[in-house]
């Protein structure tokens, strides 16, 4: 089998930081090796470690995703960068496209949405890296097109990504367990509604689920993001 390819996850907040480390390890064919909470320490690490994809978060303290990424080029690194941020500014996705950024991952994200973009990953590299020419436009067409999922991961009849992502975002920055009611009345839906995305992230293996336990009476549910 091939070696796994060696990710650096690069993300100033420790907890989405650990977040996304987790999510990597759980698809089959990569290893994070280092993580990094600024531009210099990503670079650092770059010059430590073998690495073959940089997820790169684009608001770093000491400087925007966008140097860094210049600046490993400048450097002579040829790692690949998934950049993953919150950002939606067209010019910033655009600049990201103009330096070889081959995906751009919005935050919050649930797990399907990174796993489905490492994946299509994995299959460009596994499909196309080895050779060193195309023979035709129907190739080259394929290569481009081979770094992204082919379809956005189907969520169930009638869940959006927008507030999917704010349960994720929710759950995964809680200190403590959230119940539906509690998520809720955090984000301004119904309890039906919280309970909903919460059982979809439970199903989908991203959070923990267990009663609790508060005297007399039917205990209620809580939910956690899984570490």
């Amino acid at each position: 089998m091939p070696e796994p390819l060696r990710v650096l996850v690069v993300e100033d907040e420790p907890v989405a930081a650990e977040a996304h480390a987790t999510c990597v390890a759980r698809v089959p064919g990569f290893v994070v090796v280092a993580i990094a909470a600024t531009g210099q320490e990503a670079m650092r690490a770059l010059q430590e470690n073998k690495i073959d994809v940089v997820l790169l978060d684009m608001n770093l303290p000491d400087r925007h995703g966008l140097e860094v990424v210049r600046a490993m080029r400048a450097a002579g690194h040829h790692a690949d960068v998934i950049a993953v941020s919150s950002a939606r500014d067209l010019d910033i996705m655009r600049s990201a496209v103009s330096l070889g950024v081959v995906q751009y991952v919005l935050k919050p994200f649930a797990f399907a949405t990174l796993r489905d973009r490492l994946q299509a990953y994995l299959d460009y590299r596994a499909t196309h890296v080895a050779s060193s020419e195309v023979g035709s436009q129907a190739e080259v067409d394929e290569v481009f097109a081979a770094v992204r999922p082919a379809r956005a991961a189907t969520l169930p009849k009638g869940m959006s990504e927008e507030l999917l992502g704010r349960v994720v975002s929710a759950l995964r920055d809680s200190a403590q367990p959230q119940s539906a009611s509690e998520l809720a009345a955090t984000l301004g839906v119904s309890r039906v509604t919280a309970r909903r995305y919460l059982e979809h992230l439970h199903d989908t293996g991203v959070a923990t689920r267990r009663s609790r336990y508060a005297g007399a009476g039917r205990p209620e549910v809580e939910y956690a993001w899984r570490t």
